[in-house]
């Protein structure tokens, strides 16, 4: 082999040790000369591990004139020097135990870890209560009102629980188990608002389960939690279907002559989603920006869902074209910037409640129940396939529309009369087919 080669193969070889050595852990005792005093120097322990090191002092001089540097131990026979031998012994013992210890629990390993465990200092261990404020807090940002205030509803109920349960204001997340979430659900189907709020159904209580279940998923990530405590816990909605407003609930809400002007504006905001399939944060944020021309030369609404951030075109229907042109010049909207004037979501849905009054609708009347109605009474019953239907709601997958528009009997019966006459033709000889058994 020539030199270069041997050269290299040197290199390697000496670039693998280098490396070897940065993951192992390196212990090394040292006195402080610049700290000496009547040459007596303290004593100190370096923890080295990766590119990682950390000096610990052993509270204890030591006398200059007998301290091997190179060796890094003090030398002699007197009992004196032996003592200090034996402990700096154990402390190296005890340091490789430490570090052992961590290495078998698969922790991340530094200089600093293995120094803490050795000290006996125990990282603080996070709560539940510290959890949620950490979800919560990072997600505030990027969610709308109605949802962050679901998972601070959630977070009232945690709290309600832990102190009836556990007598404590707070639990450490190593308290967090199958028992836990299984009481957690109890008490939540059993617990009775004294306000003016509703108790808890089984959804419902499922719903701050699943909330619950994301706040853990954090935990789990950021490995604040060993175990997943919903590792063996399940449960099911309960499926119901959908209240939808048929078609002349529709005509009967369209063609009421309302005049106090708050009820008629509700109304036209609700006409306006059944015709568009927009959401009510969505509908509120409409500017005339949003209002185009599509590739049919007629006009669209081209915005993107706030809940989803899915990008949604809708063409506007004949309908819905009328309201917005309604509202064009309303100096509401234009000193608010918006295609509609704004109203809360509170007081639309306690304005539809008047409504459904005023209109003879016994369903309760919900701003989102528009959502649903377009997906069935207007899109479905009228032949629109379920794929194009998801595309304008703005769904991210199919099945979720399937939740939301269920078949409703009128369109069942029209789709088997449909079948039946199509049978029945097909029982029937052709009259060319019996013209040519007569003739043989």
């Amino acid at each position: 082999m020539d030199t270069e080669g041997k050269d290299v193969n040197t290199h390697l070889i000496l670039t693998l040790l280098a490396m070897s050595q940065l993951t192992v852990l390196n212990i090394k005792f040292f006195v402080k000369k610049n700290r000496a005093k009547n040459n007596l120097a303290p004593l100190y322990v370096r923890i080295a591990y990766g590119t990682s090191s950390v000096d610990l002092s052993l509270k204890r001089d030591i006398d200059l004139a007998n301290w091997d540097g190179p060796n890094g131990r003090p030398i002699g026979s007197r009992d004196d020097v032996r003592a200090i031998n034996n402990q700096l012994d154990q402390v190296r013992a005890e340091i490789t135990n430490c570090y052992s210890e961590l290495k078998y629990q698969k922790k991340d390993i530094t200089a600093e870890v293995v120094r803490d465990l050795f000290c006996g200092i125990v990282p603080k261990e996070r709560t539940l209560g510290e959890l949620v404020e950490y979800h919560n807090g990072h997600l505030k940002h990027t969610l709308a009102w109605g949802t962050m205030k679901n998972y601070i509803t959630t977070q009232a109920y945690i709290t309600r629980f832990i102190e009836k349960n556990y007598q404590v204001s707070d639990l450490p997340l190593s308290r967090l188990s199958y028992t836990f979430l299984v009481d957690f659900e109890i008490f939540l189907l059993n617990y009775k608002p004294l306000d003016h709020h509703k108790p808890c159904t089984h959804n419902t209580v499922l719903k701050h389960i699943e909330r619950l279940r994301k706040m853990i998923n954090v935990a789990i990530k950021n490995e604040w939690i060993e175990k997943d405590p919903f590792a063996k816990f399940q449960a099911k909605f309960i499926r119901k279907d959908r209240q939808i407003l048929n078609e002349e609930e529709v005509d009967a809400l369209e063609q009421k002559d309302i005049k106090v002007d708050r009820l008629a504006w509700a109304r036209d905001l609700f006409v306006f989603s059944v015709y568009t399939g927009l959401a009510y944060c969505d509908v509120m944020t409409l500017t005339s920006q949003n209002v185009t021309r599509g590739i049919d030369g007629e006009y669209w609404i081209i915005t993107a869902r706030q809940k989803t951030h899915q990008s949604v075109r809708v063409p506007l229907l004949p309908k819905a074209m009328e309201i917005v042109t309604k509202y064009r010049t309303d100096p509401r909207a234009l000193a608010a910037g918006t295609l509609f004037p704004t109203l809360s979501n509170q007081n639309l849905n306690a304005y539809l409640k008047e409504i459904a009054d005023i209109c003879g609708i016994e369903k309760n009347l919900t701003f989102h129940l528009a959502r649903h109605t377009f997906a069935t009474t207007i899109a479905l019953c009228n032949g629109v396939p379920i794929e194009t239907v998801s595309k304008i709601l703005g769904h991210t997958s199919i099945r979720t529309t399937q939740i939301y528009a269920k078949v409703v009997e009128k369109k069942v019966s029209q789709d088997m009369s449909s079948l039946r006459s199509k049978l029945l033709a097909k029982s029937q000889p052709t009259p060319h087919f019996k013209g040519l058994q007569a003739a043989q």
